[in-house]
């Protein structure tokens, strides 16, 4: 399956860059207060009837694959959250990051849809409304040229199944993966064992820094009645000056989640030169 890299993270970069340019502006100035919405819980997987004979073939074919339904997911770690919606069938994807301005307290939703090579955009504010129409910036899904980006690799596109990259993480599992039964598996890491690991990780661990600990970074995984991923925890160690921290990936509503299609008609529009000015401040 196709490994993505280091995608969540170059979204959360261009929504953090975002609110940095509009909290410079006068325009937000008395904007009110709203928090952030919680990212959607997983749901709680149904225990396996009995332990697996190969726990690091389980949960490596538990990896969600472009033969999967639709699905809903979450991520957090140091930098911040994301959601969305995973419709492999479609080549589908849709991605949105909550960032909160503590000082002028307003949050604004950057939201992605992304279908195979194409990209659509839409923005919100929580707090501060009137900055849409202040931005001259649309409620609709606005399509994106990739070529009036500064940085089109800014730009998400559709990469494939896993957005978690927890293929390319388990794919570093060692050889002392336990299954706790119940669908659960614990076992540790190494983020130092090839590129496409340290890419994964780019931007949410210092895996330098972490020095040796890095190669035996503590895990667990749970595994649902139905044999997919529903969770994946990394525990990120404190080393020096680095805080303790966690790696969370959610996969859940298998089956149940939307499917992923085109913004048509009122719903979607070509993106105005504010939604650019955004994205390559």
């Amino acid at each position: 399956m196709t490994q993505q890299t280091g995608r969540a993270g170059r979204v959360r970069r261009v929504a953090a860059a975002a609110v940095s340019l509009v909290a410079a502006t006068s325009l937000v100035a008395g904007c009110g207060n709203d928090d952030a919405q919680d990212a959607p819980a997983a749901s709680s997987p149904v225990p396996s009837a009995s332990p697996s004979a190969n726990p690091k073939s389980t949960l490596l074919a538990a990896v969600p694959d472009e033969e999967d339904p639709a699905f809903r997911f979450s991520g957090s770690d140091p930098t911040g959250v994301v959601t969305g919606v995973v419709d492999p069938a479609g080549k589908g994807m849709d991605l949105t990051v909550t960032e909160k301005d503590k000082e002028l307290d307003f949050t604004m939703k950057l939201s992605f849809r992304l279908i195979e090579q194409r990209s659509w955009m839409k923005v919100s504010f929580d707090g501060a409304e009137e900055l849409s129409s202040m931005l001259k910036l649309p409620k609709k899904w606005m399509e994106l040229d990739h070529a009036k980006l500064t940085d089109p690799a800014s730009v998400p596109y559709y990469e494939g199944a896993d957005p978690g990259n927890t293929g390319a993480i388990l794919g570093a599992m060692g050889d002392t993966v336990t299954d706790q039964g119940g669908g659960t598996y614990t076992g540790t890491v190494d983020l130092t064992h090839g590129e496409h690991v340290r890419q994964a990780m780019a931007d949410a661990v210092d895996v330098d820094a972490l020095g040796a600990a890095a190669k035996t970074i503590p895990f667990t995984a749970v595994v649902g009645a139905d044999g997919n991923l529903t969770s994946l925890t990394l525990e990120i160690p404190a080393v020096g000056k680095l805080k303790a921290t966690k790696y969370v990936v959610k996969y859940f509503d298998f089956g149940k989640a939307p499917k992923v299609t085109v913004p048509t008609g009122s719903q979607a529009q070509k993106a105005p030169a504010s939604a650019y000015e955004l994205l390559n401040s």
